[in-house]
């Protein structure tokens, strides 16, 4: 039997299929503005912080989500406040109030029992989604696409020049932490398809991926989003097919699909650049010989 005929013949496939289409889509899209705005260390904090979060609503008997967002969302407070109230810069705030919420997840997860899985958290196992958290999952999928929509042309100038978009009215400390509040919705939701530890890599690479591509971010977050879909896809197939870990099979199809347009893009590929010098070279080589006499 075919992979796609197992996706329609088995629920929990078909659960894990969506949810990680779904994952892809929005860690591509936010992912985007994460590495334009050289803030990938904050998207690996929060995938972190939330930890304690979790802990949290295992121990109250709720939903691992409301928990996970509320410490994503302070982490991202606690880091602003330290950065803006101080002279320590941005990554060392980011450092002391990641590590602290990292630290206390750490704890609380000892003493929350044996029966939370630890390993789960860290490294996702997208075949073990239940309905639920589908529905959870395209629910905040839907909600970052949305936003991102709705406000494409804020982001846009206040990620690529903060100083006009003050100078235009624009809120661009709301902004910064609406994209903070959109990047703990989709950590959280990207949790059990490829963990806390790996999510980063699932916002950081389809968008550097595309990033290598095109210099418009429409066709950017577009390319991101589809690189995320790919990876995932992949990524459930390979972990299904050969019982691998699903969130690190997702995350090595994502830096193989990067390898090869880091080699091969028109522009920005190695090899491409290399071959373009090697012609300029030849064709140089072969003018200073057609002149002499």
């Amino acid at each position: 039997m075919s992979f796609l005929a197992e996706i329609w013949h088995y629920d929990f496939l078909r659960t894990a299929f969506v949810t990680s289409v779904v994952v892809g889509i929005a860690c591509g899209t936010i992912g985007c503005f994460i590495v334009l705005r050289g803030l990938a260390l904050m998207g690996d904090a929060i995938s972190h912080a939330v930890l304690p979060g979790v802990a949290v609503s295992f121990m109250l008997g709720i939903s691992f989500f409301y928990g996970a967002v509320a410490a994503g969302v302070l982490t991202a407070l606690g880091i602003g406040y330290v950065n803006q109230r101080s002279r320590i810069k941005s990554d060392s705030s980011i450092g002391i109030v990641f590590t602290a919420f990292l630290a206390l997840g750490i704890i609380l997860i000892a003493k929350a029992g044996s029966s939370l899985d630890l390993t789960t958290i860290l490294f996702g196992n997208v075949l073990s989604v239940r309905s639920h958290d589908m529905w959870v999952t395209l629910a905040v999928g839907a909600v970052v696409v949305a936003v991102v929509i709705a406000f494409f042309k804020e982001f846009l100038i206040s990620t690529f020049d903060p100083v006009m978009a003050a100078a235009y009215g624009l809120p661009v400390r709301g902004l910064h932490y609406t994209l903070m509040l959109l990047l703990t919705l989709v950590t959280v939701a990207s949790m059990q398809t490829v963990g806390v530890v790996l999510v980063v890599a699932m916002l950081i690479t389809p968008a550097s991926t595309a990033y290598l591509l095109t210099n418009r971010l429409r066709t950017m977050v577009m390319l991101s989003a589809a690189f995320g879909v790919l990876a995932a896809v992949v990524g459930l197939w390979l972990s299904f097919t050969y019982n691998l870990q699903s969130g690190a099979v997702m995350v090595l199809a994502s830096f193989a699909v990067f390898v090869l347009v880091f080699l091969l893009a028109p522009r920005q590929g190695v090899l491409v650049r290399a071959l373009h010098k090697h012609r300029q070279r030849a064709a140089v080589t072969t003018r200073k010989k057609v002149s002499l006499p």
